[in-house]
């Protein structure tokens, strides 16, 4: 089913054509409806099956039907500050067309972050996406205005638990309307989740998708490096093969840039995809690896997703995509129609944690490669998978620095908007990013005045969007007066 068959609003249709979403995902094309209808839902689907967009969707969609006024109008419960990061990136790319505020609030930031989270709830947004120990503090501190609040969306509800959230969840429900809209993601469905669902939904309907797997005809297999081993290890690969059409992926732009430079120095040919390039750069791109001219291309997720192009022989995760369905989407570019093909990762020390994630929800242990010789040993592999209570190691038996679990921050979020899609801006300066896109674009913000007094910035068709995540000052959090500290979870 095609995202274009479903009631949504033309603006909205945008912003999924933009971002090159065409097929839905399973969980998508069951659960989607069920959401536009306003019903309660409960859906069982594991992480990388396409949930956020099966909830973000629906969710836009039905606040641009209705007049805006100034209260929170829904929220995303999310167990970490990764997640809330990761959603609030795919929000920013969906509604890249449209006029909808929102906030992120979790911790691990400076003062003025919780002063902004603090304004945006007791001033009004469209969308909250918050950890419930942060969005508890607030509460307690009674900086938190749900009386508006129409929608109520938990994400990875079973891991909530699983981190003693229920009591938590259950008093920040006790702030809401009692008529609202409540829908629940779940990878699993234990008792205590039946139990949650059956406090606070009301006549759910249930939809249950596994998530497909990676075609077989692709040979997966991951190096174990470390990030100074990359950009050599790339040009090892492409100079001892052989192959016609190689994709490399990274998630951030100056990766993609430094990669591209280097293999133009081997005489390679080689494109690049990211962007700060406009539409018609791209369109050349493509064309030229379409016919041969190039047969290398650098590209940041722009290209993971939406693109159809026959014999590609080699996909390179310069990094650790960010969930499985990244993963899935990235190396799924190769053996195509039943074709072979070969999807690389290299795994540095601190995308460790993520890439033992992806082989447990694969329920494969990926080949790990040795690191060609003259580059050097690389680090031991041993992820911390959670709920497993001791590391794994893997096949890499270099002895390097263990990794001692404290590198799970996930990529950093840039506040800044990037270009369009198109590579134009929007006329004031502001720019956004896409769900595919986030990691690598950047641009300004603004702000308006209105009868004398303050208002809150806006950005993208001049709509509020309150941003949190600036200054991390290094993963600490300082205190600042009454701030309360939330160690519980981000």
């Amino acid at each position: 089913m095609r995202f274009d068959e479903l009631d949504f609003e033309p603006s909205l249709l945008d912003g999924i054509d933009a971002m090159n979403f065409q097929e839905m995902t399973p969980v998508q094309e069951k659960a989607m409806p069920v959401v536009m209808e306003g019903k309660d839902l409960i859906a069982c689907a594991q992480t990388g099956t396409g949930k956020t967009a099966a909830y973000l969707l629906p969710l836009i969609n039905q606040l641009l039907r209705k007049p805006s006024h100034d209260k929170v109008r829904a929220i995303i419960m999310a167990p970490t500050r990764e997640l809330a990061q990761q959603i609030d990136q795919q929000l920013e790319g969906i509604s890249y067309f449209v006029s909808i505020s929102s906030v992120a609030v979790y911790g691990g930031n400076d003062a003025s972050a919780y002063e902004t989270q603090k304004q945006a709830m007791k001033n009004g947004t469209d969308i909250v996406i918050a950890t419930p120990g942060r969005l508890i503090s607030h509460i307690k501190m009674e900086n938190a205005d749900f009386s508006g609040v129409e929608h109520f969306i938990l994400d990875e509800a079973d891991r909530m638990l699983d981190m003693g959230f229920y009591d938590d969840i259950i008093s920040i429900v006790k702030q809401l309307p009692v008529k609202r809209q409540t829908v629940m993601f779940s990878a699993t469905m234990p008792a205590k989740i039946k139990k949650l669902a059956e406090t606070i939904l009301h006549e759910p309907e249930f939809v249950n998708v596994a998530i497909s797997k990676p075609a077989e005809g692709i040979t997966q297999q991951a190096y174990i490096c470390y990030e100074t081993q990359k950009r050599m290890l790339v040009q090892k690969l492409l100079a001892n093969n052989s192959v016609d059409k190689t994709i490399i992926f990274s998630s951030s732009k100056q990766n993609v840039k430094d990669v591209y430079n280097a293999l133009l120095r081997m005489k390679i040919k080689v494109g690049a995809m990211h962007s700060d390039l406009d539409q018609a750069v791209r369109d050349e791109v493509m064309l030229d690896y379409k016919s041969g001219k190039i047969n290398v291309i650098v590209a940041t997720d722009i290209l993971s997703r939406g693109i159809d192009i026959e014999g590609i022989d080699m996909v390179i995760n310069y990094d650790v995509p960010h969930d499985a369905e990244d993963y899935i989407h990235r190396i799924g570019r190769t053996a195509r129609a039943n074709r072979q093909g070969v999807g690389i990762t290299f795994v540095s020390e601190k995308d460790q944690d993520k890439f033992g994630m992806i082989e447990q929800f694969l329920e494969k242990e990926i080949e790990k490669m040795p690191i060609p010789e003259g580059l050097g040993e690389g680090p031991a592999y041993e992820p911390k998978l959670k709920g497993k209570g001791r590391n794994r190691r893997g096949g890499n038996s270099n002895n390097g620095p263990r990794n001692n679990g404290n590198n799970r921050n996930g990529r950093p979020h840039n506040n800044h908007r990037g270009p369009r899609p198109n590579g134009q801006s929007n006329g004031n300066g502001n720019q956004n990013v896409g769900a595919g896109l986030a990691p690598d674009q950047q641009s300004g913000n603004g702000q308006n005045q209105q009868n004398g007094e303050q208002k809150p910035r806006r950005f993208n068709n001049h709509r509020r969007h309150y941003n949190n995540h600036r200054n991390n000052n290094n993963g600490q959090n300082p205190q600042h007066g009454n701030q309360p500290k939330d160690d519980s979870v981000g």
